[in-house]
């Protein structure tokens, strides 16, 4: 039996702003030259929603006079750091993949210490290459400072970089919703996060000042040709990032950052990540855990 017309229900009406499919390939385009974040055409809504409050805070009438305000207008220099800001995925956690956190403690740090034996108290310096908030800096500088007070045979310091701005921001600030403190051990969050002494609306916590003065934030392009840091780094983390590049831009980054690694350093990649592909020769020591050679 045939359902009458007149039954069947309504396509909802859609009245809100869309990218064009050429402004999304123009932004899509720029993005993966920039900063080597890949927007394939499964990402144009979720680019959208993350740009409608650009639009509205630049009082622009829609999408199509914010491209234009970016490509025929000269607005890109400015808007650019917001507009990456807009399409980095943020995601981190305090004690992400703790596996690295015993590898660093147990195995890297003893060895990086037996190489240096006839300093009295090596410096060594730890790089999170993409540390959106700050959560993997400050959970290296609990294990570390731990490690430091139990050994006392050692100093260390640690760089967090990231190409977005405002995380920078809330990675120097170091205040975090109560709830993403959950994964840090009870005795470190003891000795390391403050709670509020005057909770507002949303519960919030702050790192230690302890470990706030061993860690130095500055933003950061791994797609940029060469870094401005030191060239005798012992250990870089660089997780869970790559799998957002292309296999050319992959190795790119790899090839710049161990050129960063004293000699022996470690690389620290996410567990989904791996070094196949790359012209790099280096010995694997641990799950996703390299060292140079």
């Amino acid at each position: 039996m045939a359902v009458p017309a007149r039954s069947l229900p309504l396509p909802e009406f859609d009245d809100e702003d869309h990218l064009t499919l050429r402004d999304f390939q123009r932004i899509s385009l720029l993005i993966g030259e920039r900063v080597g974040i890949k927007l394939p055409p499964a990402k144009r809504v979720m680019l959208e929603g993350r740009l409608r409050k650009r639009v509205r805070s630049l009082e622009l009438t829609d999408f199509a006079d914010y491209s234009a305000y970016l490509f025929e207008r000269g607005g890109l220099d400015s808007e650019l750091p917001h507009l990456i800001n807009a399409v980095t995925t943020n995601k981190t956690d305090f004690f992400r993949e703790p596996e690295h956190f015993e590898v660093l403690v147990h195995k890297l740090v003893p060895a990086l210490l037996a190489e240096r034996r006839g300093e009295r108290q090596p410096l060594l310096k730890i790089w999170s290459a993409a540390a959106s908030t700050g959560a993997e800096a400050y959970t290296i500088a609990m294990v570390m400072n731990d490690l430091a007070a139990q050994r006392r045979d050692l100093r260390y310091a640690i760089l967090g970089t990231d190409i977005s701005t405002a995380v920078l921001e809330q990675a120097e600030l170091a205040i975090y919703p109560a709830d993403m403190i959950h994964p840090v051990p009870a005795d470190k969050a003891a000795r390391y996060v403050m709670q509020a002494r005057r909770p507002g609306l949303r519960a919030e916590v702050r790192i230690a000042p302890e470990l706030r003065k061993r860690v130095q934030f500055a933003h950061l392009n791994l797609m940029d040709e060469s870094y401005p840091f030191d060239r005798d780094v012992d250990v870089i983390f660089l997780r869970n990032v790559l799998i957002y590049f292309d296999k050319t831009d992959q190795a790119a980054v790899i090839t710049r950052l161990v050129g960063h690694l004293r000699p022996r350093g470690y690389l620290i990649l996410g567990h989904s990540e791996s070094m196949i592909g790359t012209s790099i020769t280096m010995r694997q020591v641990a799950p996703a855990v390299f060292q140079k050679v």
